[in-house]
């Protein structure tokens, strides 16, 4: 266990608790669960950041600290969708997630052909990332219908429109292996 691995699993332990903060019967819950879900997102860059500088990248944490990702964003996504009783929130989050599993997969599968790299994170898939984060952060620290909860359903959508971009950027380079015969 070293310090990005801790980190990680900081992430991890912060899901259950981000979920509690957020339906408790309190005022400050938006406030509360944006900033365990900001702490969140900060240690997915510092742990990646510390890895790389330090040089302790290790397996476990390759593994790991995608599944720690996945998991935060796809639950704090539950969460907003049972908040926000919204269509347009609840197909941009259905995109969101079902982009993750199609990606994830489609990674598994092009690592076990030995061609992973041609799967590996675009800029288009960091800038995703970053507006996930941003949207969710918003719409976590405010209610619905509050004009910033609108800016952040805003943000989620573009997030969603860039998901797909990222996910077809994806589909292209594993193409020739996908319909290869």
């Amino acid at each position: 266990m070293n310090i990005p691995n801790l980190l990680t699993s900081l992430r991890i332990f912060l899901i259950p608790i981000l979920v509690i903060v957020y339906f408790l019967p309190w005022e400050g819950r938006f406030y509360a669960s944006a900033a365990i879900f900001g702490i969140a997102a900060i240690t997915d860059w510092l742990d990646g950041f510390l890895a790389r500088a330090l040089n302790q990248s290790t397996p476990f944490g390759a593994f790991f600290d995608p599944v720690a990702d996945k998991v935060m964003v796809s639950v704090a996504l539950v969460v907003l969708v049972a908040e926000y009783n919204s269509v347009l929130m609840t197909l941009a989050s259905a995109v969101i997630v079902g982009r993750e599993i199609v990606i994830s997969a489609l990674r598994e599968w092009m690592a076990e052909m030995g061609k992973r790299a041609s799967v590996a994170v675009s800029f288009v898939g960091k800038v995703k990332t970053t507006m996930q984060m941003m949207a969710i952060f918003v719409l976590l620290s405010n209610p619905p219908g509050t004009e910033w909860a609108i800016l952040g359903l805003g943000i989620l959508v573009v997030a969603a429109l860039l998901t797909l971009w990222s996910m077809f950027v994806y589909l292209r380079a594993a193409w020739p292996e996908l319909t290869a015969k």
